[in-house]
């Protein structure tokens, strides 16, 4: 077999993945600390290493790497957005080669342990992971789309799910009150220019609002569920632009106890962890200028 005797290089990028990074910042008795998950990828004048092996223009992956662990000395850790811009303005003024950069930043949180006398004691929370996607270029443009993953919620009741399309293989009985769990997965973008956020008070924002819509709304599915959250969240929020939703159904089936001479009035269920609905949405803020790139 011959290889093809014309191709053209398309758009590539490159970088460190993964870099974890634990920060304790040191303030007399009491320690906080900042638990992160890095990534990073560059783009730019790199068609050298590709094409011909030349490695001129390339700053190494472990160079990246070595960044954020020293700009996290030097600067120490606050936000991640705040954390994410940083690297990537680094990045664009550390390499002449490199016009974009895109970092990516997951938080694991950890709480001071209850009662000790310490306080630089702390226990793993078991909430959401924190994330932060930051893309800038060297002319200065930049976006940021803050967000969660992994935030299970469930109503005992208040849902309901019925009156959907029937063909030959549908099976699923109608219910007027059912659990309505799930593991929130949000992503929200920044309008342009909120670079000078105050991104803790933000994002504590954002996560009371997803969760105080998702606490208010009676479903009727949980398609309704999710453009109501989405909702409440660019209401509360002006400087939102976008927010992209992903919510797995977590179903919860009740039990057929008759076998066994009981009845199930809604108490005893079965929580099926595959396969799963996957519901998935945006909602945008009238006139707001959409920025596909901005998700990548």
């Amino acid at each position: 077999m011959t290889e093809p005797t014309e191709v053209v290089l398309g758009p590539t990028r490159y970088g460190k993945a993964e870099v974890r990074l634990v920060h304790v910042a040191r303030s007399g008795a009491e320690h906080t600390i900042r638990d992160l998950n890095v990534s990073v990828a560059l783009c730019g004048d790199q068609a050298d290493t590709h094409l011909s092996g030349d490695n001129t223009k390339v700053l190494t992956t472990d160079a990246q790497k070595n960044a954020v662990y020293a700009l996290a000395k030097r600067h120490g850790v606050d936000a991640i957005e705040d954390f994410a811009q940083l690297l990537a303005r680094h990045f664009l003024t550390t390499c002449p080669y490199i016009s974009h950069a895109r970092v990516a930043v997951d938080e694991y949180a950890w709480d001071r342990i209850p009662g000790a006398q310490s306080r630089h004691s702390f226990v793993r929370s078991g909430r959401e992971v924190r994330t932060a996607l930051v893309h800038a270029d060297a002319a200065g443009d930049s976006s940021v789309v803050s967000g969660l993953k992994d935030l299970v919620v469930l109503n005992s009741t208040g849902s309901e799910f019925h009156g959907f399309f029937h063909d030959e293989f549908t099976t699923l009985a109608e219910t007027g009150d059912r659990i309505l769990a799930t593991a929130v997965d949000a992503r929200w973008r920044h309008l342009a220019g909120a670079g000078e956020r105050d991104w803790d008070k933000s994002y504590a924002q954002a996560r009371a609002s997803l969760l105080t819509a998702f606490a208010d709304t009676h479903s009727l599915s949980l398609q309704q569920t999710l453009y109501a959250m989405a909702r409440r969240l660019v209401g509360r929020d002006e400087q939102i632009a976008e927010v992209r939703l992903a919510l797995p159904n977590r179903h919860h089936f009740a039990v057929d106890l008759a076998p066994f001479g009981l009845t199930n009035e809604n108490e005893v269920f079965y929580a099926a962890d595959r396969p799963y609905g996957l519901i998935e949405g945006t909602v945008a803020r009238a006139g707001a200028p959409p920025d596909p790139a901005a998700w990548d």
